[in-house]
């Protein structure tokens, strides 16, 4: 079955190339060469002030420069997340552009009897692709994935994400050619299958 995926590439440096780039890259050639849906938006592309208040977040109009971006979030059925590990979490980069497009009123709605509020994003899948330094295994379990349990339950889950599958890809500095073909192929698979 053909979807509609949208690819967030959340690398903020744009004055390079990073793995990044290129897992975003093979996901969309794997998802395109099976005929799906695709757009694809470089978060670093994308000028946008943050979001300072509960007010701000609640009542302020969406930045213009966003506005393309929330919209491909409403039409996708799967969302597809890239971002390399920074201290311990996303970039701030892509939590800012989160906390801007998933707003009251489009991602989830307040209800008065409903503490957690109504979903707005439910009946679409998502993908998290993290790359790291620290091997993958030490973020899993030394660091117990806690950034990444939070995106998916705090944000993701919250409005209305389900299932929401995770790829970590750590030690990306020591890894050999064969390695990063190897993810990519894995990545390229992923696009195929639309998951």
């Amino acid at each position: 079955m053909h979807q509609r995926i949208l690819i967030l590439q959340g690398h903020p440096d744009r004055s390079e190339t990073h793995l990044c780039h290129a897992l975003a890259d093979h996901y969309r050639a794997g998802a395109e060469q099976k005929g799906h849906e695709i757009r694809q938006i470089d978060l670093a592309s994308l000028e946008f002030p943050l979001i300072r208040s509960q007010k701000e977040w609640e009542h302020s109009p969406l930045p213009d420069s966003l506005a393309e971006a929330q919209e491909a979030i409403g039409w996708c059925q799967h969302l597809v997340l890239i971002f390399p590990l920074w201290l311990g979490d996303m970039p701030a980069m892509v939590k800012g552009f989160l906390e801007q497009v998933l707003r009251p009123g489009f991602a989830f709605e307040y209800e008065e009897d409903n503490p957690l509020g109504k979903k707005g994003l439910t009946g679409r899948s998502a993908r998290v692709i993290v790359t790291m330094g620290m091997p993958a295994a030490i973020y899993r379990h030394l660091y117990r994935a806690h950034s990444l349990k939070s995106l998916e339950r705090n944000v993701l889950g919250f409005v209305g994400f389900s299932p929401i599958r995770e790829t970590l890809i750590g030690g990306v500095e020591g890894m050999s050619q064969k390695e990063i073909d190897d993810w990519f192929r894995e990545v390229h698979t992923f696009g195929e299958e639309g998951r």
